[in-house]
Parts: C-alpha cells; structure tokens; sequence
C-alpha cells in the first residue's frame, strides 16, 4: 500500500505508516497544504481533531482536494461527532475513550475506529464486543512503553496505536513492541513552522517520521 494508492474505507488505518499526525487545525485554509506536505512526507494518514471550530471544514477540505490522504476525525466523544464527520470526509475516527453509546455509532459509521483505552480492564470491554484495534491514550501517562508490553503477554490479540505524549525520542520504543502497528503525535507539526505555513519543513519532517521501523 503506497501514499498514492489510498486503501479501502475499511483497511486498517494502523498499516498506513508508522506514525498517524495528530492535527490541531485552527485556519482551514492551511489544511489542504498541510496535508499535502504530510502525504509527500510519506504519512498518508491524518487525524484531524475536533478540538476547533474549523475541524469539520478541514476535514471536508482534505477529503475533496487530497485525494492521496486518508483523512480521519480525532477526539470523537458524541454520536453527532460520529454523523458529523463522516458527512465531512472522515475516513476512520478516533476517540479518546469511550462508552457504549459511542462505540454503537462508531460502528454503525461504516468506517474503522480507533476507541481509546488506557487500562487492561477497558481492553477486555472492547475485546468482548469484538474490537481489536484501538487507541492507548494517553500513552505516556497511562505507563508507556512498559504497560503495553505487559498487556501483550494476557491480551496479545489487541492491537495499539499509541497517543499521548509521544515524540521523536520515545517513538520507536512503542514501535518495537509487538502489540503497537503505529504512534500517534504530532512533533512534525511544529507551532512555528505551522504558523509560518512552513511546509518543507513540515515535510521533512514527515518524512523522518515516516521512516520509522515497525
């Protein structure tokens, strides 16, 4: 699977790279650019979140104009989040934990989702109903790498994508593990090179990023 082939709505969005950017979009007009300079940086896979009044505009952006990302919605906590950003573009969705209500939307959206999940019990929850991919937030706080490779051993058919905290020096550390396929984070997108809608630089990095080993 490469940048320029994007995969089904229903691939796993934990195969496209190493690491999935997590972005934080205040203007919508940098969305466009700034995913394109993530695709050429070979991250194909974008979370947009929907911390900000323009997240549903960037994700609609990104879905009509990049058609080499897969663009997916970040900090989905309400079934209208769910409706919301599916009509926008989303081609998967990620939360930061999750409820049964939430989780019966996510999975009627037809899309893949990443629930959150930062303790062994709320695994064995999503286990039972049949989800075996899933967001580990907040990664650094919720133990790390060393909490994850405990859960291996007991749980070793759930797989991760680790959010929270996790940077360039702690990355391939989480993906070394066996149960990790990619890290969330957001370390290519420096404040001041997004401000200055610097995106070589955005780029470059990226492409660090992408060359990660999993």
């Amino acid at each position: 699977m490469t940048p320029s082939s994007p995969p089904p709505s229903r691939a796993s969005v934990l195969d496209l790279a190493p690491v999935v950017p997590v972005v934080v979009v205040t203007d919508a007009h940098d969305a466009v650019p700034l995913a394109r300079a993530l695709v050429a940086g070979g991250l194909p896979a974008i979370e947009v979140t929907l911390r900000t009044p323009a997240a549903l505009d960037s994700i609609r952006a990104v879905a009509a104009e990049v058609p080499d990302a897969v663009v997916g919605a970040g900090t989905v906590l309400t079934p209208e989040h769910v409706a919301e950003s599916v009509a926008a573009g989303a081609r998967f969705l990620v939360s930061p934990g999750w409820t049964d209500g939430l989780l019966d939307a996510m999975r009627a959206s037809g899309v893949p989702f990443l629930p959150g999940v930062s303790t062994a019990s709320e695994v064995v929850a999503l286990l039972e109903r049949g989800v075996r991919e899933m967001k580990f937030f907040p990664a650094q706080a919720a133990g790390g790498t060393a909490y994850l490779k405990s859960l291996a051993g007991p749980l070793p058919q759930a797989r991760f994508c680790p959010t929270g905290g996790i940077g360039p020096e702690c990355a391939q550390d989480y993906l070394s593990l066996s149960n990790v396929s990619c890290v969330g984070g957001s370390w290519m997108l420096p404040a001041d090179a997004v401000a200055a809608r610097d995106w070589r630089r955005v780029e470059d990095l990226a492409r660090a990023a992408s060359a990660l080993r999993r």
